[in-house]
C-alpha cells in the first residue's frame, strides 16, 4: 500500500506540534480522566486533557479517521491504539484539540485501519499520557483529590434492577443519513428514558446497543453495563455513522451475533430486539425477522414518522413492520409521529418490554420441548446395530437445547422388559446426556413395544405432568412387537404426547402407523438397513419443530 500524502501546508506544523507534544505533556500533573472505548475527542472540551483508556476494547469497535492528526468523530483510544501510542490493554492517552481540517487521510496502522473523512470542523493529536495507578473502568471518573485525613467511600454495590421486568433487549437504533444527526441524538433521548425507567440492574433487564447504518455496528454487549448511570453514558458516546439504513441487514447480525452466552445472555430470560426505524428501511426486514425467530429473539418494531403517500413507492415492502414482527398481533409494533415530545411514549413502550408472558418467540422447538427416546433392544438387533441406533439417537438429542430450564432429554430400552435408562430430571447438560446415551448397554430379549409405550407415558412423561415443554415420544424399533400397539399409542396421544415411530428392517408399516401421531405420512419413518437411519435424523428434528410451532399458534 502506498504511503499516505500529507498536504505540504500540515506538514511543518505536524512535525512542530509532535516535538512539542511530550514537553507539553510533562507540563500537567492531572489526574487523568477515564473513559470508554467509544469516547470521541469532541467528547472532551478542553485544549489538552489526559485520559484513561481501558483495556480490552475491540478493534472493530474504534471508528478513527485520519493519521497523526484525527478528525473529533474519532475514538480517542482508536485513535491512540492507531498512533501506537497505546495498545489494546488500555493505558494513559493525552489529547490535544486542534483546529479542523479539509481531509482526513486513510492509514493502517496497529491493526486499525483508518478512514477518510473530508472537512471536519475539529481534530485532536494524541501523545503517551501521564501513568496513574488508576484503573480504567470504561466510564467517567472525578478527578477530585479526597481531602486529606478521610478515606475514600467504597463503592456502593451494583443495584438488582427490577426483578420484575427480566429481559435481555438489544437496542438497534438507525444510524443512517435518512435520519439525520439531530434526529439520530434525539433517538439516543429516547433509548436513554426507556433504558432508565426499565429499572436495569444485576437482577433486571440488561440492555446493550446496536447500530444500524451501511455496515451494522454493536456499540455494546448485554455483559458491558449493568447499572443504568453506565448505560445512560454509553448511549450517550455512541457516534453517528450515516449510510443506508440496511435494518434488516443489522437485525439479521443482532439476531446471530448479539444474543450469546460469551455476550452477556442470561439462560431463562426472554431475548428482545427493540428496532427503531425512522420512515423505512432500505432492504429487506421481512428475513432477518423469520431468522430472528429461528433464534427465539422477540422482535419489536418501533417505527417514527411513517412514508407519507408520496414515499410509498420507495418503500420495498409496506407491511414491513408486520412480517418482522414476533407475532403479528399488534403486541410487537409501536408507533411514534416524530421524535419531538417523545417522553409519553416510554411508558407504554417499557410496559410491552416487560410483559413476559407474551414473548412467545423465546420460546422454540430447540429449547421448550421434552423428548423421550424409546429404543428397541431386542435380540434381532444385534450389538452393531444397537450402537448405530444410538448413534441416530445422539445425533437428533445433540440438536437441542438442554438445560435446567431448556429442552429435556430421557430414554428407555425395551425388551420384554423396560429399562429406564435416564430420567428428563436426571441430566442437564447436552455434554451428559450424550455421554451416557452413548454409554447404555445393549439388553438383547424379546419386542413387546406396547408395554414399553404405557411404561414410559407413566414413568417417565408421569412426573413432569405439569412442565410447560411440549412432549414428544420418538419410537425406535426393528421388528413387530408381540403386544397390541394401537391402545397404548392412542393413550399416549391423549396425553398430550406426539409420537413419531422409526422403524428398521422387518418392522411393520402397520405398527409404525398405529403408533404415529397424524398426519401419519409425516410422523412414521421406514428404512431397510441401519445405516439408513442417518438421513431420518433431519426429518424427525423438522417434524419436531414444525409441530412445536403448530402448537404455538
Amino acid at each position: 500500500m502506498p504511503a499516505p500524502r500529507i498536504p505540504a501546508l500540515c506538514l511543518g506544523a505536524c512535525l512542530l506540534l509532535l516535538l512539542l507534544l511530550p514537553r507539553l505533556a510533562r507540563a500537567d500533573g492531572a489526574v487523568p480522566i477515564a473513559i470508554t472505548c467509544f469516547t470521541r475527542g469532541l467528547d472532551i472540551r478542553k485544549e489538552k486533557a489526559d485520559v484513561l483508556c481501558p483495556g480490552g476494547c475491540s478493534l472493530e469497535d474504534f471508528s478513527v479517521f485520519g493519521n497523526i492528526v484525527y478528525a473529533s468523530v474519532s475514538s480517542i483510544c482508536g485513535a491512540a491504539v492507531h498512533r501506537g501510542v497505546i495498545d489494546t490493554s488500555g493505558g494513559p492517552v493525552r489529547v490535544y484539540s486542534l483546529p479542523g481540517r479539509e481531509n482526513y487521510s486513510s492509514v493502517d496502522a496497529n491493526g486499525i485501519q483508518s478512514q477518510t473523512l473530508s472537512r471536519w470542523p475539529a481534530s485532536f493529536a494524541v501523545t503517551k499520557g501521564k501513568s496513574s495507578a488508576q484503573e480504567a473502568t470504561g466510564r467517567a471518573v472525578s478527578t477530585a483529590h479526597p481531602p486529606a485525613g478521610k478515606r475514600l467511600k467504597k463503592t456502593p454495590e451494583k443495584k438488582t434492577g427490577n426483578k420484575d421486568c427480566k429481559a435481555d433487549i438489544a437496542f438497534l437504533i438507525d444510524g443512517s443519513f435518512n435520519i439525520g444527526q439531530r434526529r439520530f441524538n434525539l433517538q439516543k433521548n429516547f433509548v436513554g428514558k426507556v433504558a432508565l425507567m426499565l429499572g436495569i440492574g444485576t437482577e433486571g433487564p440488561h440492555v446493550g446497543l446496536v447500530q444500524a447504518s451501511e455496515h451494522p455496528k454493536i456499540e455494546f454487549y448485554l455483559k458491558n453495563f449493568t447499572s443504568a448511570k453506565d448505560v445512560l453514558f454509553a448511549i450517550k458516546e455512541v457516534g453517528f455513522r450515516g449510510g443506508n439504513s440496511n435494518t434488516g441487514k443489522a437485525l439479521k447480525h443482532t439476531a446471530q451475533k448479539f444474543f450469546t452466552a460469551d455476550t452477556g445472555v442470561r439462560k431463562g430470560i426472554p431475548k428482545v430486539v427493540v428496532v427503531f426505524i425512522d420512515g423505512w428501511p432500505s432492504d429487506d426486514i421481512e428475513e432477518a425477522g423469520i431468522v430472528a425467530r429461528e433464534f427465539g429473539v422477540n422482535v419489536f418494531i418501533v417505527s417514527v414518522a411513517k412514508p407519507i403517500p408520496e414515499e410509498l413507492g420507495m418503500v420495498q415492502d409496506v407491511a414491513f413492520v408486520d412480517k418482522a414482527v414476533c407475532r403479528n398481533n399488534g403486541f410487537f409494533s409501536y408507533h411514534m409521529p416524530n421524535w419531538f415530545g417523545t417522553t409519553k411514549y416510554v411508558k407504554p413502550l417499557v410496559q410491552k418490554l416487560c410483559t413476559h408472558e407474551q414473548m412467545m418467540c423465546s420460546k422454540t422447538c430447540y429449547n421448550s420441548v421434552n423428548i423421550a427416546f424409546l429404543i428397541d433392544g431386542s435380540s434381532s438387533v444385534g450389538d452393531s446395530n444397537f450402537r448405530l441406533m444410538l448413534e441416530f439417537v445422539s445425533n437428533i438429542a445433540k440438536t437441542f437445547e438442554i438445560s435446567d430450564i431448556g429442552a429435556k432429554i430421557a430414554a428407555v430400552q425395551f425388551t420384554y422388559d423396560q429399562r429406564t435408562e435416564f430420567s428428563f430430571t436426571d441430566y442437564n447438560t447436552k455434554e451428559n446426556v450424550l455421554a451416557v446415551l452413548g454409554n447404555i448397554r445393549y439388553m438383547s430379549g424379546g419386542t413387546a413395544t406396547g408395554d414399553a409405550i404405557s411404561f414410559t407415558v407413566r414413568n417417565v412423561f408421569g412426573p413432569i405432568r405439569e412442565s410447560p415443554n411440549k412432549n414428544f415420544l420418538v419410537i425406535v424399533t426393528d421388528g413387530q412387537s408381540y403386544d397390541d400397539v394401537r391402545g397404548p399409542a392412542a393413550a399416549a396421544h391423549d396425553a398430550g404426547i406426539t409420537i413419531f415411530s422409526v422403524g428398521v428392517a422387518w418392522a411393520p408399516l402397520d405398527d409404525l402407523k398405529d403408533m404415529a401421531s397424524k398426519p401419519k405420512e409425516s410422523h412414521a419413518f421406514f428404512t431397510r438397513e441401519f445405516t439408513g437411519l442417518e438421513p431420518i435424523v433431519s426429518d424427525v428434528i423438522r417434524g419436531i419443530c414444525r409441530d412445536f410451532l403448530e402448537s404455538q399458534q
